[in-house]
Parts: C-alpha cells; structure tokens; sequence
C-alpha cells in the first residue's frame, strides 16, 4: 500500500454560518436545475442552525411550531433530498443528520463524533475516502456509498473531565 502523503488533514466542527450555508445550498440547486420546496428549505434551515446533529423526530417537533399537520413522511422525504444532493450527511450510528460544509462538491468525508456532548467534526481530508475506495476495488468490492464515524470524546470534553 502506497504511504498517504502528507498533506494535513482540515476539519470543520458544525458550527458555521447557517445564513450563508443556506444561501449556498440554494443557490447550488438552481445551479443543478433542483426543486428547495418550502419543506426541503425548512428542514435546511432547522439543520444548518442546530448546534449538534439533530434527529428526524427533533426535526418534525420543531416543523410542527410552524405546520401543525407535519408528518414524519414529509421530514423524511425532505431529508432524502437533501441527502442525496450533498447538502446534508446523515450519521448512521446516532441516527442524526448534520449540514454539509462543501455541499456544491460531492464528496465523503469521515466524522469525529463526540460520545458526550453529541458534537460532529467533519474530517475534510480526501485522502481517507481514496484509501477505502482503493481497498474496496483491490478487494473486488463495488462500494456505492462511504460513510466512517468515529467515536470518542473531544477536546472540550476531555478537558472538563
């Protein structure tokens, strides 16, 4: 196996400006020819400012402040758009989703996640998805989708400790 270079990893916590984000987001599905229906920019919206990762659940509570007729369908096929369009990332072992910092770039990106305070660092280094996707194809395996979760305790965390 080839060594990795060494080039430094960045890493975003998700907390960013959700403003912008969203700004981004809509102006990335007008660029594609993407329908952000009043819902979709909702869940968006609800997402990008959450200060952690958020469950569906936690999002249709916060929808049904504004659409007392909200339903868990209409929460999950927002975020099965936004999902498959890169906006957002879903974390499969916490059930929870998060925004996407280079949501006008396919890519997958691992996340550090915190067992304490739920926070999600996205751990923006290609290198880590080329090394699964090589592995997988020396292997005969044909990956279609890539998501690494790591789970420990962050800095802020372990200092309190």
């Amino acid at each position: 196996m080839p060594p990795m270079s060494a080039k430094p990893a960045s890493s975003h916590h998700h907390r960013h400006d959700a403003h912008a984000f969203v700004r981004e987001v809509t102006a990335a599905c007008e660029m594609r020819g993407l329908r952000l229906t009043e819902i979709r920019q909702q869940v968006l919206d609800l997402i990008a400012s959450s200060e952690k990762p958020v469950k569906a659940y936690d999002l249709l509570d916060r929808l049904k402040d504004d659409r007392s007729n909200a339903a868990p369908p209409t929460v999950y096929r927002a975020l099965d758009f936004l999902i498959e369009n890169g906006f957002i990332h879903k974390l499969q072992s916490i059930n929870a989703y998060v925004s996407c910092h280079h949501p006008s770039v396919v890519h997958h990106v691992p996340f550090l996640i915190c067992d304490q305070c739920e926070s999600a660092t996205e751990i923006c280094d290609e290198r880590v998805a080329k090394l699964l996707t090589e592995q997988a194809k020396a292997l005969g395996f044909r990956a279609r989708a890539q998501t690494l979760e790591v789970h420990g305790v962050c800095k802020r965390c372990a200092g309190a400790q």
